[in-house]
């Protein structure tokens, strides 16, 4: 059933072109608002905003929790958490897909990451963190010390996209994706091609 299961997860490729499809993923000349230049961009709300699309990436995550035989031997007694708002679409894919109980999300109140009140010590159960895309592992690693906090063991994490350049595991537990993105960015532009090349500027908000 395992090998099964497997080949139903799209390959990285398909994963990139549905992206493409849905304008998630861009190409052309862009700058963070962090200073820093690239000639990718995802906007991973955009492949979301199709029910069909969102599905087929959900499951096809799922599925790599699904293969697993330690995460499946707790199903469906797990919870499924968002760092953040842009992982809650992935969040309830992915719940939906596994048949979880429970889902939580993230969120950042004067700088610090948190769940909204009354979420208690030993309310959570062990839980899969998933987002949309992981670009430094930042929002990730705090909703580890977050889950932490609270007394709720981790016993999965995973993303859509997944940059090779952030961490390939957290607190201990390897992190899962569709697609491995070798992202390259420039620090400024005095060392960016694109703007020596003179290509047109595109600001993004984050």
């Amino acid at each position: 059933m395992a090998a099964a299961g497997v080949q139903l997860i799209p390959s990285p490729e398909e994963i990139m072109q549905i992206l493409k499809r849905t304008g998630a993923f861009r190409e052309g000349h862009f700058v963070y608002p962090n200073g820093k230049h690239t000639a990718h961009y995802f906007q991973m709300p955009l492949a979301f905003r199709y029910y069909d699309t969102a599905r087929v990436l959900a499951v096809a995550l799922s599925r790599k929790f699904r293969v697993d035989r330690d995460i499946a031997s707790q199903m469906p007694k797990v919870s499924i958490i968002s760092p953040s708002s842009g992982g809650i679409p992935v969040a309830f894919g992915v719940r939906d897909a596994l048949s979880a109980q429970q889902i939580y999300w993230a969120e950042q109140e004067n700088g610090q990451r948190m769940y909204r009140q009354y979420v208690n010590q030993g309310d959570i159960a062990p839980c899969i963190i998933v987002d949309d895309i992981i670009r430094s592992g930042h929002a990730i690693e705090e909703t580890v010390e977050l889950v932490k906090s609270l007394g709720a063991p981790i016993i999965g994490c995973g993303a859509i996209v997944h940059f090779t350049s952030a961490p390939k595991e957290i607190g201990g537990v390897p992190i899962r994706s569709l697609v491995e993105f070798d992202e390259k960015y420039y620090n400024s532009a005095a060392e960016c091609v694109d703007c020596k090349a003179g290509a047109p500027e595109e600001h993004v908000r984050f």
